[in-house]
């Protein structure tokens, strides 16, 4: 059963997600060899893709800020709320769009309510605190799929419609962590996230002058001090380490600010930071032939994804995405839904991809480009390059670019403020 993990030693947050998530891989007896990681790595799917595709993590809004602190809160806020994958499908039934474009939807239409002085500021701490789950449903815009109908219990062929269902779940969850932000943030004596943040970054900033890595610092303090960032649990008596949003958090405010030539918040280094692992990265990794579950020993992980070991599907896959018509491509069907798993099962297979994508990094910087890219004309020496972010940012983002992949099956875990 996975339970409440300890936080990591000071100074060694980074460290515990790679040995944390290494150690689950290995105890899962899951496979990641050398020659899946060079077919991935030379496969024509992401060599002609990465380049437009490695910094597409939709982290933009397209809003006008009063000031830079304003911008922060809703970056951070934006950061806080990336969760509600294990509702893709009924949130796409109900709106039209996934997981996380019903998120930035909900947080634009928040500031927009909070600019207009509508109810408040709903990303000031007390404004999070207070917040409830009607008035998210109805800044998300599905205040109609969140009942259900039942049986009257005294009059036969009569139904009663009833508050449940998933969207009122993910919708409850999104209050939840709101309240929680907002009382952490009240209780550190913080007006909003963009201060916390901002006070975080500074910190950093002073450990980066001291010749030490800012992100350790910066990433520490985001943990401990908001509840929603504390993404580890207990995994057959072992700690797993993710902090996905905590990590992200730090990567988008480095894209966002990072190319100012005078940058108005101090800027973190985040090319060595592992991936932001959610449900996405895991199981398109596993679509691709790196992650190999047939070997998996425990957790009923060697039952997962059955279509990924079906004869000539790989190839397809790692083929250049076939060209479409405009119009063919803006077709988007209501997604399959994927397994839904328990939360041992997500957090050994989120491991799984933090030490897959450590690996691939690696081999590419000493991948024989020479002989493994023979009989091609194209100059793939920039693979060498590649960081983890930028890795995380394509699979991320070809997730949503072909059409085929978007029919991939992606693992679902329910009840998740994590990812």
């Amino acid at each position: 059963m996975s339970s409440s993990a300890p936080f990591p030693a000071r100074g060694q947050y980074l460290n515990a997600v790679r040995e944390s998530s290494r150690s689950a891989r290995i105890k899962a007896n899951i496979t990641i060899s050398d020659e899946s990681i060079k077919r991935f790595l030379l496969s024509p799917a992401f060599t002609s893709t990465f380049a437009r595709l490695r910094s597409a993590h939709g982290m933009t809004m397209p809003l006008n800020f009063s000031s830079i602190l304003s911008e922060l809160t809703v970056l951070c806020t934006l950061s806080i709320l990336n969760f509600a994958s294990g509702y893709r499908v009924p949130l796409h039934a109900a709106t039209g769009r996934g997981a996380f474009d019903n998120i930035r939807a909900f947080v634009f239409s928040a500031y927009i309510s909070s600019s207009a002085g509508a109810a408040g500021d709903y990303f000031s701490a007390r404004g999070m605190q207070a917040i409830d789950a009607s008035t998210v449903a109805d800044l998300m815009g599905v205040m109609h799929a969140i009942h259900v109908e039942r049986p009257h219990e005294q009059i036969p062929g009569v139904t009663v419609g009833e508050l449940g269902g998933p969207v009122w779940e993910i919708v409850q969850i999104i209050a939840k962590t709101l309240n929680e932000t907002g009382e952490a943030l009240i209780s550190g004596g913080y007006p909003d996230l963009g201060n916390f943040a901002l006070e975080c970054l500074k910190e950093g900033e002073k450990a980066r002058q001291a010749d030490e890595d800012e992100c350790e610092v910066v990433l520490e303090k985001l943990v401990r001090g908001i509840p929603a960032f504390r993404d580890m649990t207990m995994v057959d008596g072992e700690p797993i380490y993710c902090f996905k949003k905590a990590m992200l958090t730090l990567h988008a405010i480095a894209l966002r600010f990072g190319s100012s030539p005078s940058p108005t918040v101090p800027i973190p280094r985040t090319a060595h930071l592992p991936i932001f692992s959610d449900n996405v990265i895991p199981s398109l990794l596993v679509h691709l032939g790196v992650i190999d579950l047939s070997t998996a020993s425990s957790h009923g992980l060697a039952q997962l994804f059955p279509e990924a070991r079906e004869p000539g599907r790989l190839d397809a896959l790692l083929a250049r995405a076939a060209p479409l018509e405009p119009v063919v491509a803006k077709i988007k069907a209501v997604p399959k839904e994927g397994p839904l798993l328990t939360v041992e099962q997500a957090f050994v297979l989120r491991a799984a991809a933090i030490d897959a994508c450590e690996l691939i990094v690696e081999a590419a910087k000493t991948l024989d480009l020479a002989s493994d890219a023979a009989g091609t004309e194209e100059d793939l020496s920039w693979i060498r390059g590649i960081t983890l972010p930028e890795l995380d940012a394509w699979i991320w983002a070809v997730a949503k670019d072909r059409p085929d992949y978007r029919k991939l099956e992606r693992f679902a875990l329910r009840g998740t403020a994590y990812f």
